[in-house]
């Protein structure tokens, strides 16, 4: 496949469908009616009258004995894993105190009040719950409301209550869609509005965070998920095609593309991922991700095959090549690079601790994983001695005066111009 093809289908996969009327109405009429705008719309969208909007306590109880040991032990290990990993992003204030008196520095603040969006039906995840939550609990946020839309019973995926409870997460509300966004951005009479919203979503949900972004902060408009594997004859067709499909399965939009300088070993990744499709229990979603969104692409060299995966500046980027660290620099845009044989991208989708929400379309060139950082502001610190005044003043002085703000300058003049002893010595 050309080049311009593999562009063409990173564009084309990441419009989407245009919702932005309907999502412009859906929002106005939470602004307008608030919680009953959401019952409303939950009983319309979502088929389910709801009694309360808010989870109740005893369906977090109901929700640990509905799920087996083995889950609850493994979502307890992910969580340390994750937590562990977005630790060593924490950053911290700092102050630096000049000879001559001046004090410059940085205030790291966490956001006060976050809202998590976790999807619904076949896409509800308790990965999503640990992605978004736990960064932000690590930048030290203390209020974190979650929306998710109910099930047909009304009632909440189980995984996802519990992964919730054991992050300390009890705000929870049953509301999904674009209401849900309109909610958390502008608030309603049970859901306090939030400083920022994170976390995936269908066309509605992606086409109301960005009406919205502004009034407050967002993590990213997400498209479908993407796959590139850069692969050479000693990587593992059985395991290329797995990987292949791990992507494919997730949307009829995703996009799953074999970058290798092997026409043989892209032969039988062909006839394994036709194999293997017929045993997938979501065989239509891959096939359809497959056939309309994902290729093949035989490269001339390493080096070749390198400019292409920077071009493409993919979600994931899986590296089953000889020496892969001594080729890791050659790697420029990418959301999340997997090294070998053995790492393919499931293990970052639910467990070894970096984060599985990325830039998807090509945004990696510009963009990166959620972290702590997203859930944090900095704020600048100055503290100007006297004798620095007195040494650098006619220098901001003379800037001010050329860019025309004669007030600008004045203010600094009379700092000048004032022998008495200041604070800031």
């Amino acid at each position: 496949m050309q080049r311009q093809q593999l562009r063409a289908n990173r564009s084309r996969a990441s419009k989407g469908q245009d919702r932005r009327e309907d999502v412009l109405n859906i929002i106005e009429q939470v602004k307008q009616n608030g919680d009953q705008a959401l019952l409303e719309m939950t009983e319309r969208f979502d088929r389910v009258k709801l009694a309360h909007l808010k989870v109740q306590p005893e369906e977090f109880d109901e929700a640990f004995e509905a799920i087996d040991d083995t889950l609850l032990d493994a979502i307890r290990s992910a969580i340390r894993n994750i937590r562990d990993y977005h630790e060593r992003q924490v950053r911290q204030s700092w102050m630096n105190a000049t000879e001559s008196g001046t004090i410059l520095g940085q205030l790291v603040r966490p956001l006060e009040r976050v809202g998590i969006y976790v999807p619904g039906g076949t896409a509800s995840y308790p990965s999503s719950v640990m992605m978004n939550a736990i960064p932000a609990l690590v930048a030290g946020v203390e209020q974190i409301v979650m929306t998710t839309p109910p099930g047909k019973d009304g009632r909440m995926n189980a995984a996802v209550l519990v992964t919730a409870r054991e992050l300390g997460i009890t705000e929870i509300f049953k509301v999904g869609g674009a209401q849900a966004i309109a909610a958390l951005a502008y608030g309603t009479e049970s859901i306090a509005k939030v400083d920022k919203i994170t976390g995936p979503g269908n066309a509605f949900v992606a086409a109301a965070k960005r009406e919205v972004y502004g009034d407050v902060d967002i993590d990213m408009i997400a498209g479908p998920s993407e796959v590139v594997i850069l692969a050479d004859e000693t990587a593992n067709p059985e395991f290329t095609a797995a990987d292949l499909l791990a992507q494919a399965e997730h949307d009829p939009l995703a996009s799953a593309i074999l970058v290798t300088t092997s026409a043989a070993l892209a032969e039988q990744v062909q006839e394994q991922v036709l194999s293997q499709l017929e045993h997938l229990n979501r065989k239509e979603i891959a096939a359809q991700s497959i056939d309309q969104w994902s290729a093949i692409c035989i490269a001339n060299s390493l080096d070749e095959a390198f400019d292409i995966v920077n071009e493409l500046a993919t979600e994931h980027l899986q590296l089953c090549i000889a020496d892969p660290f001594e080729r890791l620099g050659k790697v420029k845009h990418a959301g999340a690079v997997f090294i070998g044989n053995n790492s393919p991208v499931p293990i970052g989708d639910y467990y070894v601790g970096p984060n599985h929400v990325l830039p998807t379309s090509g945004r990696a060139r510009f963009s990166s994983p959620l972290s702590v950082d997203d859930f944090i502001k900095k704020m600048s610190l100055v503290s100007y001695s006297r004798a620095d005044m007195a040494a650098n003043g006619h220098k901001i002085a003379a800037l001010a005066e050329f860019e025309g703000l004669q007030g600008h300058a004045y203010s600094v003049k009379l700092r000048m111009a004032n022998s008495e002893e200041g604070s800031g010595k």
